[in-house]
């Protein structure tokens, strides 16, 4: 069963206002999606899963979530910010305010079972995407922990960001 205990609660610092309206920028986000996912996986390693670059920087948990290839049946792993809800945890599929849904999001659909790295432990959840008044409440929750998320919605050219829910398998 999962533990939202185990969900990285980065401590709050003045510059984190400071750094989302630079990171969720259409140029900010252009930069942090080449270079952070990268940098965080790093920085995760090295920690030993304590943080993430992201998490430093922008205040925000970030877990490592890895799921089945929806084309190619392999492995990937990805840093993603991961929202606490309940034992549950919602994922934006942002795509840092791309016109297109990010490839996890795809993987997710095909094969719905991911597992999540929390501190160093694994943890299997299966994933839905939410729709309706449950999705509503998903993304207020997100918008909270970052607000970046409006102006991704904002930048997604229409297209209606999927939200999804991880449950513990």
């Amino acid at each position: 069963m999962g533990n939202n205990a185990l969900l990285p609660q980065p401590q709050k610092h003045w510059w984190h206002s400071l750094v989302t309206p630079i990171t969720s920028s259409a140029i900010g986000s252009r930069l942090s999606a080449k270079i952070a996912p990268a940098l965080d996986q790093l920085i995760y390693r090295k920690s030993n899963g304590r943080t993430t670059l992201s998490s430093m920087l922008a205040g925000v948990p970030v877990i490592l979530v890895t799921t089945t290839g929806a084309k190619t049946g392999q492995s990937r792993t990805i840093p993603l910010l991961g929202i606490p809800d309940g034992e549950n945890i919602i994922l934006i599929a942002s795509n840092w305010g791309g016109k297109k849904n990010p490839a996890w999001y795809y993987n997710l659909k095909a094969n719905p079972e991911a597992t999540v790295t929390l501190n160093g432990q694994n943890v299997v959840y299966i994933a839905r995407e939410v729709t309706g008044e449950k999705r509503e409440r998903c993304w207020a929750r997100a918008t909270a922990v970052y607000p970046g998320y409006n102006a991704y919605k904002k930048r997604a050219d229409g297209r209606i960001i999927p939200v999804l829910l991880l449950k513990p398998q």
